[in-house]
């Protein structure tokens, strides 16, 4: 079972967030040249799109409201936006939430008070969340002690139901920083192993097609 953990994005609950101009998935930058963009968040997806939309011709400004990046940011991004943020090439709000977004401006609730500032686009990339009630809906057990991991085998990834899988971020349960690209890839080869196992020496039973009936004329 992979459901794709990025499907319930977490949301602001702010007034102008169901503006258009709103996104919770970054797409492509060439769209915002020379448009002033905000992004929200301060882990991988918001550094990887604040970089990507500057190095395009956007003018980005990155809020976060902790005092700093996450420390969980790739070890070779990490230092490229850092980089960036201390050459003002993009600007940073740490320690700042967004309060109100309106169709040309975007209002920061900063330690020095309210700040209003221009802005054509927001990509708010705040983090994601699996559908858990729909893991537990098909039998699925998440472990409440363990950042709701779902309860399987780590060698096979096998769930507490029999011949059901889990594979991908959700893996992990709430700890997303746990599994990238670079090593849930190899879940598939997890299952794919266990399968094998399970069906060797299972005879496998061909489909029989239908008989076909002809009317009489």
């Amino acid at each position: 079972m992979s459901t794709g953990y990025y499907d319930l994005p977490n949301i602001l609950c702010i007034t102008g967030e169901d503006l258009p101009k709103v996104m919770h998935y970054y797409n492509e930058p060439h769209p915002y040249f020379a448009q002033d963009v905000v992004v929200i968040g301060g882990k991988n997806s918001a550094a990887i799109a604040a970089l990507d939309l500057w190095r395009h011709g956007a003018r980005v400004t990155l809020v976060h409201r902790g005092a700093e990046l996450h420390r969980h940011i790739k070890y070779w991004i990490k230092p490229d936006i850092e980089n960036r943020i201390k050459n003002g090439e993009i600007a940073a709000h740490f320690n700042t939430t967004v309060s109100l977004i309106t169709e040309d401006s975007v209002t920061l609730e900063t330690a020095g008070g309210p700040k209003v500032i221009p802005n054509n686009f927001v990509f708010a990339l705040t983090g994601y969340q699996p559908d858990f009630a729909f893991i537990e809906s098909m039998g699925v057990t998440l472990d409440a002690n363990n950042a709701r991991c779902p309860v399987c085998n780590r060698e096979t990834l096998e769930s507490n139901v029999p011949g059901l899988y889990v594979a991908g971020v959700v893996v992990a349960g709430e700890r997303t920083n746990e599994i990238f690209i670079e090593n849930g890839r190899f879940h598939g080869d997890l299952i794919a192993a266990d399968l094998a196992v399970k069906m060797k020496g299972k005879s496998v039973v061909k489909p029989v097609a239908p008989e076909h009936t002809v009317a009489a004329e």
